[in-house]
């Protein structure tokens, strides 16, 4: 039911209880340009089969040529890479990471095939993605499905994915701390502020097609108009308001919201609204002074991250007269390299469901993708591993 599965996931079973014996991991990213001449390619990489033209591509490219034609993605996924290393090092864990990546170099059918070439054949993935959602989850099942067929490796390589960790403590743990920070910096630096109606938290996440949002985790959910995709960024929102407020002994609640960024698609479809500039922009007539930033549905501080958040929103912010903070990413924080490592030893230990820690009630999310999990309406459904077919 699981195809390039390994036996203890092939029946399609949620939640995977049975140990593996991996043989590696595979740290699979998004990947970018490494210099200028990179960009133009790496984003035809990116929106290939999509229609989107070339002077809607030179817009983009205007992003990264600003930062040298180099996407800073690369640099940060070699220095995760290295931090799982020492992690497992210090755990005595012989699991070497290998990483590639969708749309540059090294690429992911290159990363198997290294893989092969060392004599590995279980691999157990982990995607540079924690939520639930086509671009985010599937995508990723669906480019290791295409690395086994171009590599030739299908049904000599197996390969499993860690759970979407949207609610795990390692990811969630680095915003509660970045939001104590900001909150705790804006009571220094802005006189007299009153954080229950003159702070607005807003929580910033890529903005998908409706389409894709509505279909985002499994249909029998019934998540709604947002999906999964939403459902599961308001959940973690709500934990890290509860665990600041609790940390701060704030006694009244800090208005907060879930906002949206780097909408690519056309006028006439639907994106998931509303666009953080917008949002800002209106804050002031509300009696807002200041702004925090928080990057929800972002592991790294990549391109999204570095031009739409630390540029446009918070040029946003200085034309709305806003004292504003953008809080930090995890990166390589400690908390997060840790719970990625265990993660992985969650399926090479089979640990129990019931012992896996998940910070909302929509967690622990499913070891084994569901049937039509994340469709994408727009290309149809496309071979995908880690997940029951379709």
């Amino acid at each position: 039911m699981v195809p390039g599965a390994t036996e203890a996931a092939r029946s399609g079973a949620p939640f995977v209880e049975t140990a593996v014996d991996y043989d590696a991991i595979l740290l699979a990213g998004f990947g970018g340009p490494e210099g200028q001449d990179d960009v133009i390619p790496f984003l035809r990489n990116v929106t290939r089969g999509r229609g989107i033209p070339e002077e809607r591509l030179e817009e983009v490219a205007v992003h990264y040529r600003h930062h040298g034609g180099v996407s800073p993605i690369n640099d940060q996924n070699r220095e995760l890479k290295a931090a799982l290393e020492a992690e497992l090092a210090s755990r005595g864990i012989d699991l070497p990471v290998i990483w590639g990546n969708r749309n540059w170099d090294p690429y992911l059918r290159d990363a198997v095939q290294e893989a092969h070439d060392r004599g590995y054949r279980k691999l157990i993935a982990i995607a540079t993605s924690a939520y639930s959602s086509f671009s985010s989850c599937r995508q990723y099942r669906e480019d290791f499905a295409i690395a086994l067929d171009e590599t030739g490796l299908e049904g000599k390589i197996e390969i499993d994915k860690v759970r979407q960790f949207f609610d795990h403590p390692g990811f969630v743990t680095p915003f509660i701390e970045g939001v104590g920070d900001a909150l705790a910096k804006i009571v220094q630096d802005v006189r007299d502020i009153d954080l229950a109606t003159e702070v607005k938290i807003l929580f910033a996440t890529h903005s998908i097609p409706s389409t894709d949002a509505v279909r985002s985790g499994p249909a029998e959910r019934n998540f709604g108009e947002g999906g999964a995709y939403a459902a599961q960024h308001l959940a973690v929102a709500e934990v890290v308001m509860a665990a600041v407020q609790q940390e701060l002994a704030i006694d009244q609640n800090v208005p907060w919201e879930l906002v949206y960024q780097s909408r690519s698609g056309p006028p006439s479809m639907p994106w998931l609204e509303p666009d953080i500039n917008d949002v800002i922009e209106e804050l002031p007539a509300t009696g807002t002074r200041a702004v925090v930033i928080v990057p929800l549905g972002f592991m790294s501080d990549h391109m999204e991250v570095l031009w739409d958040l630390d540029n446009e929103a918070t040029e946003s912010a200085t034309d709305a007269g806003l004292y504003s903070l953008r809080v930090p990413t995890p990166g390589t924080h400690h908390e997060f390299v840790k719970g990625l490592v265990d993660l992985v030893l969650e399926r090479r230990d089979g640990v129990p469901v019931s012992e896996r820690p998940a910070m909302t009630d929509l967690g622990p999310w499913y070891d084994v993708c569901r049937p039509g999990c994340c469709e994408n309406v727009r290309a149809g459904f496309k071979p995908a591993l880690a997940g029951i077919a379709p």
